[in-house]
């Protein structure tokens, strides 16, 4: 089994479909107003944004996304007009991450782990 896709519900998927190209995110489908999926710059995985009439309540949605070069994408994305909530920092779990949000309050990650993404040592064998 493999992750295809995650999607995230939106009350204005055009706005979305701007936010996220900025981001970086390829648009490969546009259904609008009802729909947006887009590639990401590297993986085989897809994201999506859905039309829909209420958000959830509370916490919303997190979507994590790993980048290479932390860093750098914050600062360059920053350039861009995107604003993080929270610039890049090491957690205890051995992640660097920065946190900001979407149009419509969705939590987005952006992240570096490396090796401790999927073999922490933690990991249970």
């Amino acid at each position: 089994m493999d992750l295809n896709q995650v999607t995230v519900p939106s009350k204005d998927v055009e706005k979305s479909i701007k936010f996220y190209q900025k981001m970086g995110l390829k648009l490969i489908v546009s259904a609008l107003p009802h729909y947006a999926r887009f590639s990401c710059p590297t993986g085989s995985s897809t994201f999506s944004v859905h039309l829909v009439e209420n958000l959830p309540h509370g916490d919303r949605i997190y979507v994590y996304f790993e980048c290479e070069n932390l860093d750098d994408r914050v600062h360059d994305l920053e350039g861009k007009g995107i604003a993080f909530d929270e610039k890049p920092n090491d957690k205890s779990w051995l992640w660097r991450e920065s946190r900001l949000k979407d149009p419509d309050q969705n939590q987005i990650i952006l992240y570096h782990a490396g090796k401790n993404r999927l073999n922490p040592p933690w990991r249970i064998n």
